[in-house]
């Protein structure tokens, strides 16, 4: 799939700098960034679920222990 991205010049320049300092492209380093960003909201999610999980099933003793 192709897009547009529309950076601020700030970004740009960013982005620009270092990805010449890095060797990469800054197309490289955009798709890096978008698997690191998904594979973070994977790993939260996950904790979420599981937090809420043992939360529910430990909820009596969490009861106790906040008294």
């Amino acid at each position: 799939m192709a897009m547009n991205l529309r950076l601020r010049d700030d970004q740009q320049e960013a982005l620009k700098l270092r990805a010449e300092e890095e060797g990469r492209s800054m197309h490289a380093l955009v798709l890096q960034a978008i698997d690191r960003y998904l594979e973070q909201e994977t790993d939260r999610e996950s904790v979420r679920r599981l937090g809420a999980k043992y939360a529910n099933h430990h909820a009596g003793l969490l009861r106790r222990l906040g008294e």
